[in-house]
Parts: structure tokens; C-alpha cells; sequence
């Protein structure tokens, strides 16, 4: 085809020149690319620094080199790191807890300069726990609902670190696809060069999230307990009143649906 609908562009965000390739011919740019996970950022910091800073620092300047105006940035909710407060209020952060929290609070710093300096309309969403269908539950780093999903379906029990008590503002994955689109084609000129929560606005402990997957696998598996893994928040929740005032964002599949979506997924496609 001579103008085929889309086209995919293998390459590493590192690499500028690929960076340059994917922002050609482009009216807007939504940048989900990242190295996930504290504990991975936590045992090999100069990888999630050079992917994170670096490849978004490329991604910057190829929009701007390429004449594009709007760029929408995954942020992170590990930004407020050590701040107390609760629900986390965009203009009120503390002092991060992990490389990886670093990495993502140096991306709204570039943002800022790159919208003052050059011009651009940039828009960060900080994610809260992002869960849905299609994560990985192997590896090193896996997230914990694809964890305690799989664990589930193998009838094994899965393990909590801490003492389950950890809560989260878990946000299914439809949640945050809609904020990218809003925040893409938003015609209020407030809203632009903003960072906002992306959440449900709901709190859910680490054994209230088990509770909601083990009902859905109909099994009276008991979790185990191990370690408290470095750099965690004890307790997350957003206020996502911001969000809704300037983008018109509502966190339309709530927890509770999601997970029932995540986990009927994970059993459709478990050894397949």
C-alpha cells in the first residue's frame, strides 16, 4: 500500500535516530515508551536512567525537530515519593524513594523546559498501578495482579510482600488509553504543559486486591507472606479532580470490573 493506515517502527527510543523515524510525518505523539519497576531500577540504575531519561529526552527533541507541537508523556505516581499526604495532590511531591522515581520526576522537569524554551504543548500522566489484560507474569519484574492471577489458576499460593496492608489506586489499562485521548486532542488551552493523576481515586490493599482475584477463581487459596520490597510506598491514592476539571477524565471501568476482566483474560489464555 502506498499509504498503509499505520506503521510500526522496531527500534530502541536510546537511539535517536529511530526516535527521529517515528516522530517523521506525525501530527501528535502519545510516548508510553519506559523501563518499568523499582526493584528492577533499584539493582541496575543506569539502564533505567539511560532508557528513561535519555530515550524520552530523544523523544522531546525529535518532536521538536520534526515540528510537533503536542506530546503526551507517561508519568509516574512514584513521584511523590516520600510525601505524606494523602490523596496525592499534583503540585505537592516529596523526595523520591527510587532511581526509577527519579527517572520519571527528571521527565517532567524536561517537560516543563521544552514547553517554555521551545514552544511545545506537553502533557504528563502520572499512572497509578496500571493493570489489565496481556501482562506479563514471568519474569523477574512482573507486576503483582498477573502474579496472584497466575498463582491462582496454577492453585498455588501466591506470595504478598509485607504484611498485605500496601494500598494502591489501581487503574485498569481503558482508563488510562482514554486519558491519553483526551489529553491528545484536548482543545482547552489550560490543559496543556499539565501533569495529572491517572487513577481511579480508589484505595485497595494488597489483600483486598487477592481477596477481589481469588473470588473470581472461585478457590479458598491463603496467600503467603514475604519480604517488603525497597523503595515501596506504604500507602497510594490520587485525587483526580484535575484530571477531570481540564481534560473532562472520569475513570469510567472501575477496580472491581477490572480486575474481573483481567483475571476471565488470564483464564482464557492460561498454557495457551
Amino acid at each position: 500500500m502506498d499509504n498503509p493506515a499505520f506503521e510500526f517502527v522496531k527500534g530502541d527510543i536510546r537511539d535517536y535516530e529511530t526516535c527521529l523515524q517515528a516522530c517523521d510525518g506525525m501530527d501528535v505523539i502519545t510516548h508510553q515508551a519506559a523501563l518499568g519497576s523499582v526493584p528492577r531500577s533499584i539493582n541496575d540504575p543506569v539502564t533505567s536512567n539511560n532508557v528513561n531519561i535519555t530515550g524520552t529526552l530523544h523523544m522531546f527533541t525529535a518532536a521538536k525537530e520534526k515540528g510537533i507541537k503536542r506530546l503526551v508523556y507517561a508519568a509516574s505516581s512514584s513521584t511523590y515519593g516520600d510525601h505524606p499526604g494523602l490523596p496525592k495532590v499534583e503540585d505537592k511531591i516529596g523526595n523520591p524513594l527510587s532511581p526509577y522515581a527519579v527517572t520519571k520526576y527528571v521527565n517532567e522537569l524536561y517537560a516543563r523546559v521544552y514547553a517554555s524554551l521551545y514552544g511545545m504543548e506537553l502533557i504528563g500522566l502520572r499512572y497509578f498501578n496500571i493493570f489489565g489484560p496481556k501482562q506479563n507474569p514471568r519474569g523477574p519484574y512482573a507486576a503483582v495482579i498477573p502474579l496472584f492471577a497466575e498463582a491462582l489458576l496454577k492453585n498455588e499460593a501466591p506470595t504478598i510482600n509485607g504484611d498485605g496492608l500496601h494500598s494502591r489506586d489501581f487503574t485498569y489499562v481503558d482508563n488510562a488509553v482514554e486519558a491519553n485521548i483526551l489529553s491528545l486532542f484536548t482543545t482547552n488551552k489550560e490543559a496543556v504543559n499539565q501533569v495529572y493523576n491517572i487513577a481511579c481515586g480508589e484505595q485497595t490493599s494488597l489483600l483486598e486486591l487477592f481477596e477481589g482475584l481469588r473470588k473470581e477463581a472461585g478457590t479458598s487459596l491463603q496467600p503467603v507472606f514475604g519480604p517488603e520490597r525497597l523503595g515501596d510506598v506504604k500507602h497510594s491514592l490520587a485525587d483526580i479532580s484535575k484530571a477531570t476539571s481540564l481534560l473532562g477524565y472520569a475513570a469510567k471501568v472501575p477496580v472491581s470490573t477490572g480486575l474481573r476482566q483481567t483475571f476471565k483474560w488470564y483464564k482464557d489464555h492460561f498454557n495457551k
